[in-house]
């Protein structure tokens, strides 16, 4: 078999890539609240995108407007400067958003499902209205079959005594809500000696995570920029499963020569932590990451050639028996590449390298020196840690 052209990998991955994120169920998420209460603010600080900027808007129902990106898995359906202010309005916002909800669940297509309501409600306001109470019980019992949850985000929290008497105040009411959630979404300087740093976001975010259907869960990490280690967590998730393949794959050992049957499930992984982290990676930073770390002199470890002082490294293998690949092997080489990519976005999601450090020579050293760490820690059969 010919050995692997890491530019030809780098590109699969690169296919991989886009084909993973456009398949990504869309998360859908209904936004509610009055006018001028930090609506568009709380989403674009919560997300990849700033989709009230630049999403594209249109009408669903009466009063409902879905704003999407093109190749972005996210919709958000809001009610722009909706006021509480009538029955007949209100009436008709509850319809509609009964009506959309059951037309998501009608399509049995969880793309096309609510899958959570946020109701702001501005700290500064000092009080929760009795309309914006008997508005979201009113709410609360339409949608009660549809099981959607509800959390209501205390939006523009600069003052932490101020939301505090709000939350009590809201709590109660003992409404059928998931959480009540203070959150100032960006900092916010009150002169040049102090600035209120932003918080919440992160909670709210934990929370969204536990209630949303697992379908969408994914979706979330990749879409959402507040949360580290949601993504992370889904990122492992998908290097522990490719460890498992791999190791299932070399369960009969794989000769040398027939070693590139892994290579499909390395370029899955790769693409798959990329598609969480939701970073804009180009073909040359896939092919820095490939031959920096199992890519040696034209040829990849899990190529036709074998490095022998790469394999020497994983504990308990020492030297290779027969020219071949144990399952042991395969998913040390798997989980090793994956954890030394999953390292790497999250130096750059932390802003401690950029995606052209690890062009340079400098960035490749560096992942040479962690992929051979993740090489060095001994592992069971499936690619885990061990004692």
């Amino acid at each position: 078999m010919e050995d692997f052209d890491v530019n030809k990998v780098a590109q699969k991955v690169m296919d991989a890539v886009k084909k993973e994120y456009t398949e990504l169920k869309t998360l859908n998420v209904m936004i509610l609240g009055k006018t001028g209460v930090g609506k568009s603010t709380l989403i674009n600080n919560m997300f990849n995108q700033k989709m009230t900027e630049t999403g594209i808007g249109k009408p669903v129902t009466k009063e409902i407007r879905k704003i999407i990106k093109p190749d972005f898995p996210l919709a958000i359906y809001d009610t722009p400067g909706f006021e509480l202010g009538g029955e007949n309005a209100k009436s008709v916002l509850l319809n509609d958003i009964t009506e959309e909800i059951n037309r998501g669940i009608k399509s049995g297509d969880v793309s096309q499902a609510i899958h959570c309501i946020w109701y702001c409600v501005s700290t500064t306001s000092h009080r929760f209205e009795q309309a914006e109470t008997d508005f979201l019980k009113d709410l609360l019992d339409k949608t009660k079959n549809y099981e959607v949850p509800v959390i209501i985000v205390l939006t523009q929290s600069y003052a932490k005594k101020d939301t505090q008497a709000l939350k009590k105040a809201i709590e109660k009411e003992n409404l059928n809500i998931v959480s009540i959630v203070p959150v100032l979404a960006e900092d916010f300087e009150i002169n040049d000696e102090y600035t209120v740093k932003a918080y919440g976001l992160l909670q709210l975010s934990e929370i969204m995570n536990s209630v949303i259907p697992k379908t969408v869960q994914k979706a979330f990490a990749a879409v959402q920029k507040v949360n580290l280690n949601l993504k992370k967590r889904q990122a492992q998730a998908v290097v522990a499963t490719s460890a498992m393949t791999a190791a299932a794959i070399g369960s009969v050992p794989i000769p040398f020569s027939d070693a590139t049957v892994l290579v499909p499930e390395q370029i899955a992984m790769l693409s798959g932590i990329t598609a969480v982290f939701g970073l804009p990676i180009e073909k040359g930073t896939i092919s820095a990451v490939i031959s920096a770390t199992i890519g040696t002199t034209g040829t990849t470890v899990l190529g036709r050639s074998i490095v022998a002082n790469v394999i020497k490294l994983i504990p308990g293998v020492g030297s290779v028996m027969g020219g071949a690949i144990s399952a042991t092997t395969a998913a040390a080489l798997t989980a090793a590449l994956g954890e030394t990519y999953l390292l790497i976005m999250t130096r750059v999601y932390l802003g401690e390298m950029s995606l052209a450090d690890i062009k340079t020579s400098k960035g490749k050293r560096e992942m040479r020196h962690l992929f051979k760490k993740r090489l060095k820690i001994k592992r069971n059969k499936k690619g885990k840690p061990t004692d």
